[in-house]
């Protein structure tokens, strides 16, 4: 009986944290971002988002960039600069090809509230959001790359006050329209079904560093498909993005 009692107080003190939790989670906005449209429907324009969080290069997707000389922004997190220089290198040669861009120093969420975001904590404070942000462009330009314009938080996704102090860092905020690999955990086949079928002045999102991963073998191919379509492949930076929640707005002072 004692034991139940316990387990009961317990669950009575954990409830209404787990419901805070929750709370500040449905108060996270996940931005969208498209690029000025070809206005051609045998035409598509589509800019090409990878996300390198931790790990390795996948070789399946980058090979066939390289081969293809498709156009792609590539954000990149300080851990994976510093366990992948081989693979910067083949970026850095490609430089017509990739831009790179800023996806934070530690994979954390640049969220400034205490919540955990797909199990991630989240940075949890304005100063940790602003750590997370800086020391991500600090390792790109001690890496010899060029500054960055744009940044992608960890499962991208923020609250608006967080959105606010990122602006202000001098940065536009890359969400995307269209989720090409659901975090690379989809199958090869839903892969390049998703993305084969994009839309003109779709942002794709998907994932480079992960390469035992099914995800990337259909994310190739579909680079592929989309060639044969006939689309338009460009970089952030190529053409005017418009996002929402004044991710990439003009502000005063700001480019």
């Amino acid at each position: 009986m004692r034991l139940l009692s316990t387990a009961a107080i317990l669950l009575c003190c954990l409830a209404p944290l787990a419901k805070a939790d929750t709370l500040a989670v449905q108060k996270l906005v996940e931005p969208r971002l498209t690029v000025a449209p070809a206005g051609n429907a045998k035409h598509i324009r589509v800019a090409l988002t990878f996300d390198a969080c931790m790990g390795k290069a996948d070789e399946r997707i980058l090979t066939t960039l390289v081969r293809e000389r498709i156009p792609a922004t590539i954000f990149v997190t300080s851990r994976w600069l510093k366990h992948n220089p081989e693979t910067v290198a083949v970026l850095r040669e490609n430089s017509d090809l990739f831009e790179l861009e800023n996806h934070g120093e530690n994979h954390i969420p640049a969220v400034d509230i205490p919540v955990a975001i797909y199990g991630i904590p989240a940075a949890g404070s304005p100063e940790a959001v602003g750590r997370e942000v800086g020391r991500g462009a600090d390792a790109m330009l001690a890496a010899g790359l060029p500054r960055p314009h744009w940044f992608r938080g960890a499962t991208a996704k923020y609250d608006l006050s967080a959105i606010r102090e990122i602006r202000a860092m001098g940065f536009k905020i890359a969400g995307y329209s269209l989720n090409g690999d659901d975090g690379s955990l989809l199958g090869a086949a839903a892969a390049e079904k998703r993305i084969a079928a994009a839309k003109d002045g779709d942002v794709v999102i998907s994932h480079i560093n992960q390469p035992t991963h099914a995800a990337g073998e259909g994310v190739a191919r579909a680079l592929v498909d989309l060639k044969n379509r006939g689309a338009e492949f460009v970089r952030l930076s190529d053409f005017e993005a418009s996002g929402d929640h004044e991710t990439t707005a003009k502000l005063p002072g700001l480019f």
